[in-house]
C-alpha cells in the first residue's frame, strides 16, 4: 500500500506537468495543421508569417512547460531567466541583416512602392519587378538575369518605379554649332514622332566647346516596350539626322577626322523597315518571368474581386434560394482558382 501511495503521490505531483505538456503538444500539433499542414502548396510570402507565428507559441509552450514544473519558485524564475538568456543570445548571434530585411519587408508592403510587373530602379540596378518577398525583392534586368535586392537596400535607397500610364523615353545627341536650333528641334521632334512617341519635346541641355547637346523625348503609353522604345528612338534620330545632311558630332571624332573640310559623314539610307516602339519580342525575351508574374497577380486581382463582389451580391439574396446556390457555386469555383493560382510552380 505504501508504495502504491508514494507512487499516486508522485502521480499527483508531476500531474500537472504531464497535463500541461499534453496540451503544448497538441495545441502545437493542431495548429501547425491549419497554419501550414493543410496548405501545403502555400506560396513563400504567405508561409513565413505562419511559421513565425508557430515559432512564437513553440517559445510561449516551452514557458508554460517549465512553469508547471514541480520545482520551487526560484528555480522556475530561473529556468526562465536561462530560456530568455538563449533567446536573446540567439538573437543577438544572428545576423543583423535578417532582421532588418524581414522588417523592411513588412514595410515595403505597407508602404508599397512598387508592384509586381512594375519597371524599377535602385541605384545601379534596373529591371522589371519578378517576386516580391519578405527578406529581398526578386527583379529581371536588361540582361534577362534574376537579382535578389535585399529588402533592406531598397528601403534605405530611393526606388525610381515607372508609371503604368506611360515613361518619357529620351535620347541626348550633339550636333555642330552650324546647324540652327530651330531646324534641329524640328527634326529632333519629327523623329521622336516617327518613333511612336506622343507628345515629344526637344531641348538645347548644353553649349558644349565643340559642339551643341540636344535632348528629344516623348511619351510611351505602352510601358512594357522600354527597352525597344529606345533602340527605335536613337534609329529615328539617325535616320532624321543623315536625311537632311546634318552630322552628328564628337570631340573624338573631330580631332581624328581626316579629310576636306567640307566633306561629311553620312551614311547612305537603308530600306529596312525598322521596327515599332510598341510591338516588340525583345521585352518578351528579357522579362519573361517578370511578365508571367505580373499576368498572374492581374488573375488573382481579378478574382479577388469578383469574389468580394459575388460574396456581396449573395449577401442580399435568402438563404436555400436557387440563386444564392448558383453564385455559392460561384464563389467556391473563383476560390479554387485563386488557390491553384497560388501554388508555387514545381
Amino acid at each position: 500500500m505504501s508504495e502504491v501511495g508514494d507512487l499516486a503521490g508522485i502521480m499527483l505531483i508531476f500531474a500537472p506537468l504531464i497535463l500541461t505538456t499534453l496540451g503544448v503538444v497538441a495545441g502545437l500539433w493542431l495548429l501547425q495543421w491549419v497554419l501550414v499542414v493543410r496548405q501545403p502548396s502555400m506560396p513563400t510570402s504567405k508561409l513565413i508569417p505562419r511559421q513565425l507565428a508557430l515559432l512564437a507559441a513553440t517559445i510561449a509552450g516551452v514557458i508554460l512547460i517549465v512553469l508547471s514544473l514541480p520545482v520551487s519558485e526560484s528555480s522556475r524564475n530561473q529556468v526562465v531567466a536561462l530560456i530568455g538568456l538563449l533567446l536573446s543570445g540567439i538573437f543577438a548571434f544572428s545576423s543583423t541583416s535578417i532582421v532588418a530585411n524581414l522588417m523592411a519587408g513588412f514595410l515595403l508592403r505597407f508602404t508599397h512602392p512598387f508592384s509586381t510587373g512594375d519597371f524599377i530602379r535602385v541605384g545601379d540596378y534596373f529591371g522589371r519587378v519578378s517576386e516580391p518577398g519578405l527578406f529581398d525583392t526578386e527583379i529581371q534586368s536588361e540582361a534577362r538575369e534574376l537579382i535578389a535586392i535585399p529588402n533592406s537596400y531598397l528601403v534605405s535607397h530611393p526606388i525610381k518605379t515607372t508609371q503604368g500610364s506611360g515613361a518619357i523615353i529620351s535620347v541626348t545627341v550633339s550636333l555642330g554649332y552650324n546647324v540652327h536650333h530651330k531646324k534641329a528641334r524640328q527634326l529632333l521632334i519629327a523623329a521622336a514622332e516617327d518613333a511612336g512617341l506622343e507628345s515629344p519635346y526637344a531641348h538645347v541641355t548644353e553649349l558644349l566647346d565643340h559642339a551643341v547637346s540636344y535632348q528629344v523625348a516623348g511619351l510611351l503609353t505602352e510601358v512594357k516596350g522600354v527597352l525597344t522604345a529606345k533602340s527605335v528612338l536613337h534609329c529615328a534620330v539617325l535616320d532624321a539626322m543623315h536625311a537632311a545632311g546634318v552630322e552628328i558630332v564628337s570631340p573624338a571624332f573631330m580631332m581624328q577626322r581626316r579629310g576636306s573640310a567640307g566633306e561629311l559623314v553620312i551614311p547612305e539610307a537603308g530600306h529596312e523597315h525598322r521596327e515599332s516602339a510598341v510591338v516588340s519580342t525583345a521585352e518578351d525575351i528579357v522579362f519573361d518571368k517578370a511578365e508571367q508574374a505580373e499576368a498572374v497577380a492581374s488573375q488573382k486581382q481579378a478574382l479577388r474581386d469578383s469574389i468580394d463582389a459575388l460574396t456581396a451580391k449573395l449577401a442580399t439574396l435568402k438563404s436555400g434560394s436557387d440563386e444564392a446556390k448558383r453564385l455559392q457555386k460561384l464563389i467556391e469555383g473563383r476560390h479554387r482558382q485563386l488557390e491553384a493560382l497560388e501554388k508555387p510552380e514545381v
